[in-house]
């Protein structure tokens, strides 16, 4: 599933495209995704004018004149590409719809976004603005690792808290928004943690000393276009490349890169999900 660089690739994307165009008309081609559309939903996006295009957590909310936001999340295999764009961001022309292009906006500069997502998991959804952040989806979501409010007071005593392994704690979107799997196993390889260490028993200067990684790699990653592991894509249809830098993500059985470590790449599995560590680093 595309975690927060992904997400904010897609949306950056996007932005040039959408941001001030008005949606001249709003294709629906099925009743549903991972749930159901909601009633009316090409009715009521055609003739909105998209005011901006922001992301929290794993979400893209595109913000319309309407008073209505659009809640878009990838889900698995969900894409957004741009194709016909007046401002010369994508080279390619509108290609023929094919299967799995569910949602499809015309927008007023001649651009196209399509939404394409074989498996359906992925979703969308119209809410009021301005109540827009109190949404059961959104309402319970912690800080934006990018953000202000995410630094090293907060994570010190929120993460004192959780008797949970490490690796579980910065997975919860509670505590922190759009981390998954990828960077965190990314991070706590940089910060030399233990994954399996609890969370309360994690030094403090350890648990600050997280803050910065976490930005850092989040940071490259968005710079990198995301990671590319199967489905995903840029807004242009291009690659991410971020998967050529990881460390220990997806390198099990092969050496650390920790000049004179000696161990190799260890998976364990934590809450169903592959976690890999060096087990001399990380130790």
């Amino acid at each position: 599933m595309p975690e927060l660089p992904e997400v904010e690739t897609v949306r950056r994307g996007l932005a040039p495209s959408m941001t001030d165009a008005v949606i001249v008309q709003a294709d629906v081609n099925r009743p549903d995704l991972r749930w159901p559309f909601p009633e009316r939903m090409a009715e009521r996006l055609t003739g909105a004018r998209v005011l901006q295009l922001r992301r929290r957590s794993k979400y893209i909310l595109a913000d319309l004149d309407s008073g209505e936001t659009l809640l878009i999340h990838l889900g698995m295999s969900g894409r957004m590409t741009v194709s016909g764009d007046p401002l010369g961001q994508f080279a390619h022309e509108h290609p023929a719809l094919i299967k799995h292009d569910h949602v499809v906006f015309h927008m007023n500069n001649g651009a196209r976004v399509t939404f394409n997502d074989p498996r359906r998991f992925g979703a969308m959804d119209l809410l009021d603005t301005e109540t827009a952040d109190t949404h059961a989806l959104l309402a319970k979501i912690g800080p934006e690792p990018l953000g202000n409010d995410f630094n090293e007071a907060y994570l010190s005593q929120a993460l004192s808290a959780k008797n949970t392994p490490i690796k579980t704690a910065l997975l919860d979107q509670r505590l922190v928004a759009g981390l998954g799997n990828i960077y965190v196993c990314e991070a706590l390889f940089r910060a030399g943690v233990n994954p399996t260490q609890k969370a309360k028993d994690l030094a403090p200067d350890k648990a600050a000393a997280l803050v910065p990684i976490i930005r850092e790699i989040l940071l490259d990653a968005i710079e990198a276009g995301g990671s590319s592991l199967k489905d995903f894509r840029q807004a242009g249809g291009e690659l991410g490349y971020f998967q050529h830098r990881f460390r220990v993500y997806g390198r099990e059985g092969e050496p650390c890169v920790t000049q004179d470590c000696a161990s190799a790449v260890e998976r364990i599995v934590q809450s169903g999900r592959s976690t890999f560590f060096c087990p001399t680093c990380q130790s």
